[in-house]
């Protein structure tokens, strides 16, 4: 049996490769097939890109208030419409994560992107808690909203990864079943 090299892969049986892929991989094919036949994964598609709309608009009213101090009214009314799809897109996205991985948040796929979430679910309610409350200025309100946009912005990179790295493992999977075809199908003519 040939060892580990410490500067090459270890040889491993089809079997080994398959379960090692199996581990890194973002969806078994279960969880795969759960996910396509899921509702909450339409509603999460539909909620993410109408949350990012919202989020341009607040962030062009935020930032106009900060700089000229008008339109607070207008920036607070969209940082609270924000702050709900926010919420239902979180609230959505933890059933989606039940349906899909068993788990209401924190799945192993999506644990680190589930955590950062919590940062950003923390500072807008920070924030609707300064507005309801009538804590801190105007403009210290306006930048905790900011510090939210931020981290939303981060965590939305983190989900788009996500998505991008499934689609390019549901290519190698396509790959690599062709390739497996076509090995069977070449090992079936010489074996004939």
């Amino acid at each position: 049996m040939d060892h580990a090299s410490p500067v090459e892969p270890a040889r491993t049986t089809p079997q080994a490769d398959t379960e090692r892929k199996a581990r890194y991989a973002l969806y078994t094919a279960e969880e795969r097939k759960r996910r396509d036949e899921s509702v909450w994964t339409l509603v999460q598609g539909v909620l993410a890109p109408l949350q990012f709309l919202v989020f341009l608009v607040s962030l062009v009213l935020v930032i106009r208030t900060l700089n000229t101090g008008e339109g607070a009214f207008a920036a607070d009314v969209s940082i609270v419409v924000k702050t709900f799809f926010l919420y239902t897109i979180m609230v959505t996205g933890a059933i989606w994560e039940k349906v899909v991985f068993g788990k209401y948040l924190f799945a192993d796929a999506f644990f680190w992107e589930d955590v950062f979430s919590m940062l950003v679910i923390a500072l807008h309610t920070l924030y609707m808690v300064m507005l309801l409350g009538d804590y801190g200025t105007l403009e210290q309100r306006l930048i905790v909203a900011l510090a939210g946009y931020g981290a939303y912005v981060i965590n939305a990179g983190q989900f788009i990864w996500k998505l991008r790295m499934a689609r390019l493992q549901a290519e190698k999977e396509a790959e690599l079943d062709a390739a497996g075809q076509a090995q069977g199908a070449q090992d079936m003519a010489v074996a004939a």
